[in-house]
Protein backbone atom coordinates (compact mmCIF):
# COMPACT_ATOMS: atom_id res chain seq x y z
CA UNK A 1 0.00 0.00 0.00
CA UNK A 2 2.87 2.12 0.69
CA UNK A 3 4.97 1.84 -2.53
CA UNK A 4 1.40 2.14 -4.61
CA UNK A 5 0.31 5.54 -2.38
CA UNK A 6 4.50 7.03 -3.44
CA UNK A 7 3.70 5.94 -7.05
CA UNK A 8 0.06 7.61 -7.26
CA UNK A 9 1.85 10.59 -5.30
CA UNK A 10 4.38 10.81 -7.95
CA UNK A 11 2.24 10.85 -10.89
CA UNK A 12 -0.02 13.66 -8.79
CA UNK A 13 3.20 15.84 -8.74
CA UNK A 14 4.13 15.03 -12.51
CA UNK A 15 0.46 16.50 -13.30
CA UNK A 16 0.85 19.20 -11.29
CA UNK A 17 4.03 19.43 -12.84
CA UNK A 18 3.00 19.54 -15.95
CA UNK A 19 0.45 22.03 -15.08
CA UNK A 20 3.03 24.78 -13.87
CA UNK A 21 5.11 24.11 -17.07
CA UNK A 22 2.04 25.62 -19.23
CA UNK A 23 1.77 28.46 -16.98
CA UNK A 24 5.76 28.87 -16.75
CA UNK A 25 6.66 28.43 -20.47
CA UNK A 26 4.55 31.01 -21.76
CA UNK A 27 5.71 33.84 -18.71
CA UNK A 28 9.67 31.83 -19.68
CA UNK A 29 9.47 33.04 -23.27
CA UNK A 30 7.87 36.71 -22.52
CA UNK A 31 10.74 37.04 -20.12
CA UNK A 32 13.40 36.10 -21.99
CA UNK A 33 12.15 37.83 -25.01
CA UNK A 34 10.94 40.60 -24.49
CA UNK A 35 12.74 41.27 -21.01
CA UNK A 36 9.33 41.94 -18.95
CA UNK A 37 7.56 41.05 -15.85
CA UNK A 38 4.52 40.60 -16.41
CA UNK A 39 2.62 39.58 -12.96
CA UNK A 40 -0.62 39.70 -14.91
CA UNK A 41 0.22 36.13 -16.60
CA UNK A 42 -2.16 34.56 -13.78
CA UNK A 43 -4.92 36.31 -14.98
CA UNK A 44 -4.42 34.96 -18.36
CA UNK A 45 -5.01 31.76 -16.36
CA UNK A 46 -8.04 32.83 -14.73
CA UNK A 47 -9.37 34.20 -17.96
CA UNK A 48 -8.99 30.63 -19.77
CA UNK A 49 -10.65 29.15 -16.95
CA UNK A 50 -13.69 31.22 -17.05
CA UNK A 51 -14.05 31.09 -20.74
CA UNK A 52 -13.83 27.38 -20.60
CA UNK A 53 -16.49 27.18 -17.72
CA UNK A 54 -19.04 29.50 -19.54
CA UNK A 55 -18.42 27.77 -23.14
CA UNK A 56 -19.00 24.46 -21.71
CA UNK A 57 -21.91 25.46 -19.62
CA UNK A 58 -23.55 26.81 -22.63
CA UNK A 59 -22.26 23.98 -24.96
CA UNK A 60 -21.60 21.01 -23.10
CA UNK A 61 -18.68 20.21 -25.02
CA UNK A 62 -15.17 20.04 -22.71
CA UNK A 63 -13.13 20.07 -26.48
CA UNK A 64 -15.32 23.37 -27.39
CA UNK A 65 -14.61 24.74 -23.50
CA UNK A 66 -10.79 24.09 -24.46
CA UNK A 67 -10.87 25.81 -27.83
CA UNK A 68 -12.80 28.83 -25.87
CA UNK A 69 -10.45 29.26 -23.37
CA UNK A 70 -7.34 29.05 -25.95
CA UNK A 71 -9.02 31.62 -28.31
CA UNK A 72 -9.86 33.73 -25.14
CA UNK A 73 -6.61 33.99 -23.32
CA UNK A 74 -5.24 34.34 -26.63
CA UNK A 75 -7.00 37.25 -27.57
CA UNK A 76 -6.62 38.87 -24.36
CA UNK A 77 -3.29 38.48 -23.97
CA UNK A 78 -2.99 40.24 -27.45
CA UNK A 79 -5.14 42.96 -26.50
CA UNK A 80 -3.00 43.78 -23.50
CA UNK A 81 -0.27 43.64 -25.36
CA UNK A 82 -1.41 46.41 -27.97
CA UNK A 83 -2.72 48.28 -25.00
CA UNK A 84 -0.58 48.47 -22.05
CA UNK A 85 2.20 46.33 -22.89
CA UNK A 86 3.87 47.55 -25.32
CA UNK A 87 4.39 51.28 -23.67
CA UNK A 88 6.83 49.55 -21.29
CA UNK A 89 9.24 47.69 -23.16
CA UNK A 90 11.53 50.35 -23.10
CA UNK A 91 10.64 51.52 -19.00
CA UNK A 92 11.96 49.75 -16.04
CA UNK A 93 10.87 46.70 -15.02
CA UNK A 94 9.33 48.59 -11.57
CA UNK A 95 6.76 50.59 -14.06
CA UNK A 96 6.46 47.05 -15.73
CA UNK A 97 5.51 45.46 -12.21
CA UNK A 98 2.94 48.48 -11.14
CA UNK A 99 1.46 48.14 -14.52
CA UNK A 100 1.13 44.48 -14.52
CA UNK A 101 -0.19 44.58 -10.93
CA UNK A 102 -2.70 46.90 -12.05
CA UNK A 103 -3.47 44.31 -15.02
CA UNK A 104 -4.56 42.09 -12.08
CA UNK A 105 -7.04 43.99 -10.32
CA UNK A 106 -8.45 45.27 -13.26
CA UNK A 107 -8.81 41.79 -14.67
CA UNK A 108 -10.37 40.42 -11.27
CA UNK A 109 -12.71 43.23 -10.68
CA UNK A 110 -13.93 42.28 -14.30
CA UNK A 111 -14.18 38.91 -13.86
CA UNK A 112 -16.03 39.52 -10.68
CA UNK A 113 -18.33 42.24 -12.73
CA UNK A 114 -19.24 39.67 -15.30
CA UNK A 115 -19.60 36.46 -13.80
CA UNK A 116 -20.22 37.32 -10.07
CA UNK A 117 -17.92 36.39 -6.92
CA UNK A 118 -19.14 32.67 -6.83
CA UNK A 119 -17.07 29.81 -7.93
CA UNK A 120 -18.06 27.64 -11.25
CA UNK A 121 -17.54 24.33 -11.73
CA UNK A 122 -16.30 22.80 -15.06
CA UNK A 123 -17.50 19.34 -14.74
CA UNK A 124 -14.79 16.34 -16.64
CA UNK A 125 -16.73 14.61 -19.52
CA UNK A 126 -17.60 11.30 -18.85
CA UNK A 127 -15.36 10.00 -21.88
CA UNK A 128 -12.46 11.22 -19.19
CA UNK A 129 -13.77 10.60 -16.10
CA UNK A 130 -13.12 7.32 -13.35
CA UNK A 131 -10.02 5.62 -13.36
CA UNK A 132 -7.74 3.51 -15.71
CA UNK A 133 -5.85 0.60 -14.43
CA UNK A 134 -2.05 1.25 -14.63
CA UNK A 135 0.77 -1.63 -14.94
CA UNK A 136 0.95 -3.19 -10.96
CA UNK A 137 -2.62 -2.97 -10.59
CA UNK A 138 -2.89 1.11 -9.72
CA UNK A 139 -5.94 2.65 -9.99
CA UNK A 140 -5.64 6.24 -11.25
CA UNK A 141 -7.51 9.18 -12.60
CA UNK A 142 -7.47 9.32 -16.42
CA UNK A 143 -8.03 12.44 -16.73
CA UNK A 144 -5.00 13.39 -14.44
CA UNK A 145 -3.31 11.18 -16.85
CA UNK A 146 -4.77 13.20 -19.87
CA UNK A 147 -2.99 16.11 -18.41
CA UNK A 148 0.26 15.05 -18.33
CA UNK A 149 -0.12 13.64 -21.46
CA UNK A 150 -1.43 16.87 -23.02
CA UNK A 151 1.29 18.66 -21.40
CA UNK A 152 4.21 16.52 -22.59
CA UNK A 153 2.92 16.34 -26.48
CA UNK A 154 2.46 20.90 -26.05
CA UNK A 155 6.46 20.61 -24.25
CA UNK A 156 7.64 18.51 -27.53
CA UNK A 157 5.58 20.99 -29.98
CA UNK A 158 6.89 24.08 -28.29
CA UNK A 159 10.57 22.78 -28.52
CA UNK A 160 9.86 22.00 -32.48
CA UNK A 161 8.48 25.46 -33.01
CA UNK A 162 11.63 27.04 -31.09
CA UNK A 163 14.32 25.05 -32.45
CA UNK A 164 12.73 23.64 -35.78
CA UNK A 165 10.41 27.15 -37.05
CA UNK A 166 10.92 30.24 -38.78
CA UNK A 167 8.99 31.82 -36.04
CA UNK A 168 11.17 30.09 -33.40
CA UNK A 169 14.25 31.48 -35.02
CA UNK A 170 13.16 34.90 -34.94
CA UNK A 171 11.91 34.38 -31.43
CA UNK A 172 15.33 33.08 -30.49
CA UNK A 173 17.03 35.79 -32.24
CA UNK A 174 14.83 38.36 -30.85
CA UNK A 175 15.61 36.90 -27.33
CA UNK A 176 19.50 37.35 -28.56
CA UNK A 177 19.81 41.05 -30.29
CA UNK A 178 16.19 42.77 -30.70
CA UNK A 179 17.48 45.50 -32.36
CA UNK A 180 19.63 43.65 -35.21
CA UNK A 181 16.38 41.60 -36.08
CA UNK A 182 14.18 44.99 -36.30
CA UNK A 183 17.29 46.01 -38.37
CA UNK A 184 17.18 43.37 -41.11
CA UNK A 185 13.46 44.26 -41.37
CA UNK A 186 11.59 41.26 -39.06
CA UNK A 187 8.36 43.48 -37.46
CA UNK A 188 9.33 43.24 -34.41
CA UNK A 189 6.02 44.55 -32.95
CA UNK A 190 3.94 41.90 -34.54
CA UNK A 191 6.90 39.43 -33.38
CA UNK A 192 6.17 40.80 -29.70
CA UNK A 193 2.44 40.23 -29.81
CA UNK A 194 2.32 36.63 -31.30
CA UNK A 195 4.91 35.85 -28.91
CA UNK A 196 2.62 37.37 -26.03
CA UNK A 197 -0.43 35.67 -27.41
CA UNK A 198 0.99 32.45 -27.37
CA UNK A 199 1.98 32.65 -23.53
CA UNK A 200 -1.12 33.56 -22.73
CA UNK A 201 -2.70 30.55 -24.35
CA UNK A 202 -0.92 27.71 -22.49
CA UNK A 203 -1.61 30.00 -19.68
CA UNK A 204 -5.56 29.93 -20.90
CA UNK A 205 -5.30 26.36 -21.68
CA UNK A 206 -3.50 25.28 -17.51
CA UNK A 207 -6.28 27.13 -16.50
CA UNK A 208 -8.75 25.36 -18.58
CA UNK A 209 -7.61 21.85 -17.73
CA UNK A 210 -7.00 22.67 -14.06
CA UNK A 211 -10.68 24.08 -13.88
CA UNK A 212 -12.25 20.61 -14.17
CA UNK A 213 -10.36 19.47 -10.97
CA UNK A 214 -10.50 22.66 -8.98
CA UNK A 215 -13.10 25.32 -8.83
CA UNK A 216 -13.00 28.38 -11.02
CA UNK A 217 -13.02 31.22 -9.41
CA UNK A 218 -11.80 35.23 -9.34
CA UNK A 219 -7.70 35.53 -8.34
CA UNK A 220 -6.98 31.54 -8.93
CA UNK A 221 -3.97 32.45 -10.77
CA UNK A 222 -2.12 34.51 -8.02
CA UNK A 223 -1.41 31.35 -6.13
CA UNK A 224 -0.09 29.88 -9.49
CA UNK A 225 1.61 32.77 -11.04
CA UNK A 226 4.23 32.71 -7.66
CA UNK A 227 4.91 28.64 -8.72
CA UNK A 228 5.53 29.62 -11.90
CA UNK A 229 8.09 32.51 -11.35
CA UNK A 230 10.28 29.85 -8.81
CA UNK A 231 10.01 27.65 -11.76
CA UNK A 232 11.52 30.14 -14.80
CA UNK A 233 14.18 30.96 -12.20
CA UNK A 234 15.17 27.34 -11.42
CA UNK A 235 14.92 26.60 -14.88
CA UNK A 236 16.79 29.53 -16.59
CA UNK A 237 14.55 32.29 -17.79
CA UNK A 238 14.64 32.12 -21.60
CA UNK A 239 14.46 28.25 -21.44
CA UNK A 240 11.91 26.34 -22.53
CA UNK A 241 13.58 23.42 -21.68
CA UNK A 242 14.58 24.86 -17.95
CA UNK A 243 10.84 25.46 -17.77
CA UNK A 244 9.50 21.53 -18.10
CA UNK A 245 12.74 20.41 -16.35
CA UNK A 246 12.14 23.07 -13.50
CA UNK A 247 8.21 22.60 -13.64
CA UNK A 248 8.86 18.53 -12.80
CA UNK A 249 11.18 19.67 -9.82
CA UNK A 250 8.66 21.69 -7.98
CA UNK A 251 5.77 19.83 -9.05
CA UNK A 252 7.65 16.49 -7.52
CA UNK A 253 8.72 18.17 -4.67
CA UNK A 254 5.80 19.66 -3.76
CA UNK A 255 3.59 17.11 -4.06
CA UNK A 256 6.54 14.55 -2.38
CA UNK A 257 7.13 16.94 0.51
CA UNK A 258 3.42 17.07 1.21
CA UNK A 259 3.35 13.39 2.45
CA UNK A 260 7.08 12.77 3.22
CA UNK A 261 7.88 15.35 5.82
CA UNK A 262 4.69 14.92 8.07
CA UNK A 263 5.56 10.95 8.23
CA UNK A 264 8.99 12.07 9.17
CA UNK A 265 7.92 14.06 11.90
CA UNK A 266 5.49 11.60 13.10
CA UNK A 267 8.77 9.37 14.33
CA UNK A 268 9.62 12.89 16.89
CA UNK A 269 6.11 14.31 17.18
CA UNK A 270 2.41 13.18 17.49
CA UNK A 271 0.15 12.97 14.73
CA UNK A 272 -1.43 16.29 15.12
CA UNK A 273 1.40 17.67 15.64
CA UNK A 274 3.54 16.46 13.17
CA UNK A 275 1.26 17.08 10.58
CA UNK A 276 0.59 20.68 10.77
CA UNK A 277 4.35 21.08 11.36
CA UNK A 278 5.31 18.92 8.47
CA UNK A 279 2.14 20.58 6.22
CA UNK A 280 3.59 23.96 6.81
CA UNK A 281 7.59 22.78 6.80
CA UNK A 282 6.42 20.96 3.00
CA UNK A 283 5.36 24.34 1.51
CA UNK A 284 8.80 25.84 2.15
CA UNK A 285 10.81 23.06 0.21
CA UNK A 286 9.93 24.70 -3.03
CA UNK A 287 11.72 27.61 -1.77
CA UNK A 288 14.51 26.00 -0.82
CA UNK A 289 15.18 24.06 -3.56
CA UNK A 290 15.20 27.51 -5.71
CA UNK A 291 17.53 28.59 -3.21
CA UNK A 292 19.86 25.62 -3.76
CA UNK A 293 20.03 25.57 -7.54
CA UNK A 294 20.66 29.86 -7.44
CA UNK A 295 23.65 28.87 -5.06
CA UNK A 296 25.30 26.51 -7.27
CA UNK A 297 23.90 28.32 -10.70
CA UNK A 298 23.10 31.24 -10.06
CA UNK A 299 21.48 31.54 -13.65
CA UNK A 300 19.43 28.54 -13.77
CA UNK A 301 19.75 25.38 -14.71
CA UNK A 302 19.50 26.46 -18.66
CA UNK A 303 19.89 29.80 -18.52
CA UNK A 304 22.49 31.47 -20.27
CA UNK A 305 25.79 32.89 -18.22
CA UNK A 306 25.92 36.66 -17.99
Amino acid sequence: MTVILFIEQVLNGLQFGIMLFLMAAGLTLVFGVMGLINLAHGALYMVGAFAAAAVAGMTGSFLLALIAALAAAAAAGALVELLVIRRLYIRDHLDQVLATFALILIFSEGTRWMFGSFPLYLDIPDYLSGPVTLPGGIKYPLYRLVITLIGLCIAGGLFLLISRTRLGIRIRAGESDREMIAALGVNISKLYTIVFALGAALAGLAGALVGAIQSVQVGMGEPVMILAFVVIVIGGIGSIKGALIGALMVGLTNTLGGIAMPAFLRLFMDNSAASATGSALASMLIYVLMAVVLIWRPQGLFGAAT
